[in-house]
């Protein structure tokens, strides 16, 4: 597939920059939830089990994009749902920032409070970039791991994996991807666990996720929400048995939302056809001719502007007085916006398209015109 074919699937209608809230289902997953709800409609004989191979389908998808075996990795419903598997199995010390999109610190809280095997070192502070010298200051021998966000949800800061892995030696590096997954080229090797959904940026519709391990953290992780999946055994009826020892099986609590690995898989094949690199490079086209348009207006952009800690979400921080006004002129427009804590995102994908971006113009126009009177 190439770049343009990609930007084909994109069905939605302009005004759409909105992506880190929700991305608009691919035409391509709607394809592949029409073609699977129509073969469960029918259930010709062998559609079952035609269904139940999109298990394998996903984890080599998967595979290709963090490269961790096929075998490490297992379908979520969501990213929270998955962090909290996560977190609850952790035992030791970990590290992360209080400003995370409350999935990671309501995971961790929670893991604490009812295990009370985990302790947690927060960082804070007013920069909440979770950089690698940042974390370096909060480690010590007690800490076991480390959990970061791909992307920040409010800054558009994009963390430096492989740096961080650097200064954190052995310990496992836990990743919430769900900003970022199918847009931003990750160093997803050199973190222990990956958990992200698929509505967003892969566009792959809501139920969608995965967990992907390395070998070290199935290692060490203790799979405290396990279910009868998760065992060694198929069915074990009439007894209990421990679960999967060094499987990411063992994290599994039933069988899978085969649909749902349909359409994440088929959203994670053409993110690996197209190339992450070449979907990267668009988003980033697209971000500069919108940060042009910000600063023709004068609008202060509080995200990274250029550079590695870029990634596909811009935020702007008006002037007091003038975010009522930014907010009307986006509206009035037809723009698709998140506006949260003071501060308005703007999130563009490869399939932004030329129409989107006038729309835009417009808008900034009027809400200019509206500040020069």
């Amino acid at each position: 597939m190439t770049l343009e074919q990609f930007r084909e699937t994109f069905l939605e209608e302009p005004g759409y920059l909105n992506y880190a809230s929700i991305g608009p289902v691919s035409a391509t997953v709607r394809a592949e939830l029409r073609a699977e709800y129509d073969a469960l409609s029918r259930m010709r004989f062998g559609a079952g089990d035609r269904t139940q191979t999109h298990d394998d389908r996903l984890a080599d998808a998967v595979s290709a994009m963090t490269g961790h075996p096929a075998a490490n990795i297992i379908a979520q419903p969501n990213t929270s749902t998955a962090l909290l598997r996560v977190m609850f199995a952790l035992d030791g010390h970990v590290v992360m920032s209080r400003n995370e999109f409350p999935s990671l610190p309501v995971a961790a809280v929670r893991a604490q409070t009812a295990l009370d095997r985990l302790s947690i070192t927060w960082i804070d502070g007013d920069d909440v970039r979770v950089a690698p010298e940042i974390i370096t200051r909060a480690l010590n021998d007690e800490v076991t791991a480390v959990a970061v966000s791909l992307v920040d949800a409010r800054t558009g800061h994009r963390a430096d994996l492989g740096a961080i892995r650097e200064v954190i030696g052995g310990r496992i590096l836990i990743v919430d991807a769900i900003q970022g997954a199918g847009v931003v080229d990750a160093a997803y090797e050199a973190a222990d666990v990956v958990a992200t959904g698929g509505q967003k940026w892969l566009r792959a519709g809501w139920g969608t996720g995965f967990l992907s391990f390395s070998d070290r953290a199935l290692e060490r992780l203790d799979p405290v929400i396990s279910g009868y999946t998760g065992t060694p055994e198929y069915e074990p009826w009439g007894h209990v048995p421990q679960p999967a020892s060094g499987e990411a099986l063992a994290f599994t609590t039933s069988g899978p939302d085969y649909v749902a690995e349909a359409r994440l898989a088929a959203a994670i094949e053409e993110v690996n056809d197209v190339g992450i690199d070449q979907i990267e490079d668009a988003v980033l086209d697209r971000v500069g001719e919108v940060i042009e348009m910000l600063d023709s207006v004068d609008l202060p952009v509080v995200s990274p502007r250029s550079g590695a800690e870029q990634s596909g979400i811009v935020v702007v921080r008006p002037d007091e007085g003038r975010l009522a006004a930014l907010g009307a002129a986006l509206h009035n427009t037809g723009l698709t916006t998140t506006s949260r804590q003071g501060a308005v995102r703007f999130s563009i994908h490869a399939g932004t398209g030329d129409p989107t971006l006038r729309m835009l113009k417009q808008a900034l126009l009027v809400y200019r015109s509206s500040y020069d009177t």
